[in-house]
């Protein structure tokens, strides 16, 4: 992806696989110099350097909020009360934008923490899920006190990062069970495929090579045919054929039912 120049500093505070997944990302996108990652270990902001060379990187959270535009909280959700209580002051009496990927911790919730009850800051709660460090996600969003000029600036912010959705708050558990989650799931179909594709002669390279563009092109024909997938299943289904078969075996021993019990496991 070409690096275009951002209108904004963007600060991450935390370094882990989210935190990493979206500096990397957004160092891709914009350039590592309008990016500052703030993590309290350096073995992970050394790694950052070693892939962008100009990202800044510093151990301290008070410098990278306080250079950046918007500040994006990525730490573990028993830590958010602290790092907001040592950024309180920076987050709430300026006009920068704080997004949280905190799991569980809602937008109202985050204001709350950030603002007290008398000021409430613009906060937005997202979820994204790991595929933005390759500019292929899926995020999903809410905000509280956001205003046109803050969507802007978030469609901005996520656009190179892959695609996003804003939703009501009661609707951010699904989006994560479905997306975030969804990545793991994802691979373990793949993982599984590949294991039936060796068991029927393939090697392990030919099969997982075959799956993921097999997912490719399926996510593609939905795309462009503006389609539900039964519609696409029923183009590679005959009366009697392989295919069809190959369904009802995988239903029978609970494919769909399997998908639906662990969506639904997966929600907070």
């Amino acid at each position: 992806m070409t690096s275009s120049k951002a209108m904004f500093r963007i600060a991450v505070i935390g370094a882990g696989n989210m935190g990493g997944a979206l500096a990397r990302g957004w160092a891709r996108a914009f350039g590592g110099g309008n990016v500052i990652v703030a993590n309290p270990s350096k073995g992970k902001l050394d790694r950052l350097k070693e892939e962008f060379p100009d990202i800044n990187v510093t151990t301290d959270n008070r410098v990278a909020v306080d250079r950046a535009d918007v500040v994006v909280l990525a730490v573990k959700p028993w830590k958010i009360e602290g790092v907001v209580g040592q950024l309180q002051d920076l987050l709430a009496n300026s006009e920068k934008l704080t997004v949280s990927v905190v799991a569980g911790v809602t937008a109202d919730d985050l204001s709350e923490m950030i603002g007290g009850s008398q000021h409430r800051p613009a906060v937005v709660y997202c979820i994204p899920n790991t595929p933005v460090a390759v500019g292929q996600g899926m995020i999903f969003y809410c905000g509280s006190g956001i205003d046109d000029h803050h969507r802007e600036l978030l469609t901005e912010m996520f656009m190179p990062l892959g695609r996003s959705l804003e939703v009501e708050p009661r609707q951010m558990g699904a989006g994560m069970a479905v997306a975030s989650c969804g990545i793991a799931y994802a691979m373990r179909y793949i993982r599984a495929a590949v294991e039936g594709g060796v068991e029927l002669g393939l090697t392990p390279a030919q099969t997982q090579e075959a799956v993921m563009q097999t997912l490719v092109g399926s996510v593609e024909l939905l795309r462009a045919n503006a389609t539900h997938p039964e519609q696409e299943i029923d183009r590679v289904t005959t009366p009697g054929g392989i295919t069809i078969r190959g369904l009802n075996a995988m239903e029978e021993a609970g494919f769909s039912a399997s998908v639906i019990k662990g969506l639904q496991s997966s929600k907070i």
